[in-house]
């Protein structure tokens, strides 16, 4: 995909959040201890679930996939960002489109591996007997690779519909990073079908998602509800509560940033949820909630010290 198009604009100024030079070294050590938790958070999880062979399941493969999706989404995002608030805030039109396609590509990878989830989650409450078998480990791999090939298929569709806009004179980004409608405000090309394309995509992809995560947790609650004992009951809140914390929090704040009514300043602000909070507390929920989890890493540790 060639990145480059006919506009004068080689490179763009990423405005970020505030212009008052008083607030950039707060922000600066905000969003760096905001990172550091983040890569070292969903790296050991990583670690935890490749060093511990009884984490090696299904519902594992999928929660090393998201923190890897997490990982990699905030490596795209706040190291510029934070270049940003102590140096120079220039992004050249290439690192621009790079990076608006790695961003797109994640996060719509990580509403099908959020959507594989809830049907690992059905499969595990509701066909217990049979969940090894449906969840195979070539099952599990078709899920992830059919959830990275969609993804980048969409971004693929953002970005090139994206490069071939004009910007002509106008390259100030009034965002910390390089999002579809801030962009679209800049170009002094006609955006109408690049909005339709762009609205029809994340519809479509929040709209299936959303679908099948409600339907299977429609079906396990049907099946929870017919079971008496309170450790059934307890074990399928306790498989699916992170899950439900995870959905809630990704979904919830990328609703909130790409409503109309939001002007850009607050998508700006809102967006923070799901490029920064939600990668640094996926990690923390998948394994404060977890005995599993905790168990491996007592394990891990035990091995270091020995």
């Amino acid at each position: 995909m060639s990145v480059d198009n006919d506009s004068s604009v080689t490179e763009f100024i990423l405005v970020g959040f505030t212009d008052q030079s008083q607030l950039q070294l707060p922000l600066f050590f905000l969003f760096l201890l905001n990172y550091m938790v983040t890569v070292v958070g969903n790296l050991s999880l990583i670690n935890l679930i490749c060093l511990n062979s009884h984490l090696h399941t299904p519902m594992y493969f999928f929660i090393f996939n998201l923190s890897f999706i997490d990982l990699c989404h905030s490596l795209v995002i706040t190291p510029k960002l934070l270049m940003s608030l102590v140096s120079e805030n220039i992004i050249s039109f290439a690192g621009c489109m790079t990076q608006l396609f790695l961003f797109c590509f994640f996060v719509h990878s990580e509403c099908y591996v959020l959507t594989a989830m809830a049907y690992d989650r059905y499969v595990a409450i509701c066909q217990p007997l049979l969940y090894m078998v449906t969840m195979s480990p070539q099952v599990c791999s078709l899920l992830m690779f059919g959830s990275y090939v969609l993804g980048f298929a969409g971004a693929m569709v953002h970005t090139g519909d994206m490069v071939r806009l004009s910007f002509c004179d106008s390259s100030i980004i009034d965002h910390y990073m390089c999002d579809i409608f801030p962009l679209l405000q800049l170009s002094c090309s006609s955006t109408d079908a690049n909005e339709l394309v762009d609205s029809i995509i994340v519809s479509t992809v929040v709209i299936i998602s959303s679908f099948i995560i409600f339907v299977s947790y429609a079906l396990i609650l049907s099946n929870i509800l017919h079971i008496s004992s309170a450790q059934c009951w307890s074990k399928a809140f306790s498989t699916c509560g992170s899950h439900i914390i995870t959905v809630a929090l990704f979904y919830g704040s990328g609703l909130f940033t790409h409503l109309k009514t939001s002007s850009v300043g607050q998508g700006k602000f809102f967006s923070v949820f799901y490029t920064h909070i939600v990668p640094m507390l996926n990690p923390l929920i998948y394994s404060l909630r977890n005995k599993d989890v905790k168990l491996a890493l007592k394990k891990t540790l035990k091995r270091v010290a020995n």
